[in-house]
């Protein structure tokens, strides 16, 4: 889908666990190099939750940031949408355990997943409700522990994921010239097994086989999903600049998902940008999946490498499979 959407980024927060994982972590028990591993996906680091620590809390502290960003006050949200591919627990919404932790009983919450693309399809799904009248403030948090669905005996993938969460407040624009100025979403069910983890709902429900068989972690068809991916990702680009008449250098910068260094040089080379254009965080974070894009955002405002009025792009692509692309005046 694809519309105007006067509604406006008002804050936005992040947050990173304290803990490093770096690549001499995976050179000390796997068949594995730290220029191997950069040569191939572009990580040095990435970083890990501590005991105590859950998508939950990690997504409640960076809603926490986004507040104060915003300025504005918890009991002014009118709604909170979780995007994450691994939740606290199955049932309920884990988005209830963030709603908990910050206090805002009888807020309306829930969990939407949509994996890597997460935040593109939250962000979308929020700009919707409010231009609909529905709702004023709403909270969009992207919040991942990947390394707690990690298979750290399976060197393509655990040197690939890390930790984090990032939040943003949607809010009514009054201004139509800025805000959301187009969306598009898509996906492709006949590849779920490109990425995802086997077992735990009900097609395959956990049992002790189950776990003896490792069914319960993440796995990845890499050559596959990248292939697609670069592909996917040129398209998402031409559409959204076509459809609003954009050019590439009208952007001040291009916020990838943060899945492999190399399809985000080949995005970079696509769009003709400058280095400096370009979010880059996965060498410091690793894949964050739904955190990804919203806490390279947020780093991006705070440094000062994007202000009000300038023109971003916003696109990922992950796991089902599904993708999804923004363009933003902020």
């Amino acid at each position: 889908m694809s519309s105007i959407l006067p509604t406006i980024l008002r804050g936005t927060g992040s947050y990173v666990p304290r803990e490093v994982l770096d690549n001499a972590f995976f050179e000390r028990y796997l068949d594995t190099s730290d220029e191997w591993i950069l040569t191939r996906t572009g990580v040095r680091e990435r970083r890990r939750i501590a005991p105590g620590e859950s998508t939950s809390t990690m997504a409640a502290r960076a809603a926490e940031r986004a507040l104060l960003d915003a300025g504005m006050q918890g009991s002014e949200l009118d709604l909170i949408i979780l995007c994450t591919a691994t939740p606290d627990q199955p049932i309920p919404a884990t988005a209830c355990n963030v709603q908990a932790h910050l206090g805002l009983s009888g807020v309306p919450a829930f969990d939407l997943g949509a994996a890597c693309s997460g935040f593109m399809y939250g962000t979308t799904v929020a700009a919707n409700l409010v231009q609909a009248g529905l709702y004023r403030n709403i909270l969009v948090i992207g919040a991942e522990t990947l390394t707690q669905v990690t298979d750290y005996e399976d060197r393509t993938t655990c040197v690939l994921f890390g930790d984090a969460a990032g939040a943003a407040i949607l809010a009514r624009s009054e201004d139509p010239r800025q805000g959301l100025l187009y969306a598009s979403l898509g996906a492709d069910g006949t590849r779920i097994q490109d990425i995802w983890a086997p077992a735990g709902g009900s097609a395959l429900p956990a049992s002790a086989n189950t776990v003896a068989e490792r069914l319960h972690f993440l796995r990845m068809r890499g050559r596959e999903v990248y292939k697609f991916a670069v592909v996917k990702m040129m398209d998402l680009i031409d559409g959204a600049l076509k459809a609003t008449g954009l050019s590439s250098e009208q952007l001040k910068m291009v916020i990838p998902h943060q899945s492999n260094l190399r399809i985000i040089e080949s995005v970079r080379e696509k769009l003709n940008l400058p280095v400096e254009k370009i979010a880059i965080n996965i060498d410091r974070y690793g894949n964050t999946s739904a955190a990804s894009i919203i806490v390279a955002l947020d780093e991006a405002r705070k440094q000062g490498q994007v202000r009000k009025g300038d023109l971003i792009m916003m696109l990922g692509l992950g796991a089902g499979l599904t993708w999804g692309v923004s363009i933003w005046r902020l």
